[in-house]
């Protein structure tokens, strides 16, 4: 790979985990270089007033740790939270095109799946028969 070069990433879409979440839910998309601070100041707020009932935390790759830290911390500031914790993986395609064009390489495409988590809390109950649910204070 030393003749090559990334040029771009191309992240693949993966179908939604949860089908019936409400259009205007608050979506914390955790990522790698996130402080943790301004995700917690942000959500944190917005889970303490009583309009906002759900909110669902995203992340992928090295950013998966990040994403469940995020959770816990907000489980412990607000205690009757409801979780429901999916995991899944998304594909993500590299491009690599030769660093010298002249050299008669081709340009490369390279597949990877990586680890991604989506958390759904919720002020109201869940159905506790659904993988993955934690019910407050467990």
């Amino acid at each position: 790979m030393e003749n090559y070069k990334k040029t771009k990433i191309v992240e693949k879409p993966c179908p939604p985990p949860f089908t019936d979440l409400p259009p205007d839910i608050i979506e914390m998309k955790v990522k790698d270089g996130s402080k943790i601070r301004n995700l917690m100041g942000y959500a944190i707020g917005k889970m303490e007033l009583d309009s906002v009932r759900q909110m669902l935390f995203t992340g992928s790759g090295k950013a998966v740790s990040k994403t469940i830290t995020c959770v816990e911390i907000m489980k412990r500031r607000l205690k009757e939270l409801h979780q429901i914790t999916k995991v899944l993986f998304k594909q993500i395609e590299e491009i690599w095109e030769p660093i010298v064009p002249e050299a008669g390489l081709d340009a490369l495409t390279v597949k990877r799946n990586i680890p991604a988590i989506c958390v759904l809390l919720s002020k109201d109950a869940l159905d506790p028969q659904e993988p993955g649910y934690q019910a407050p204070g467990s």
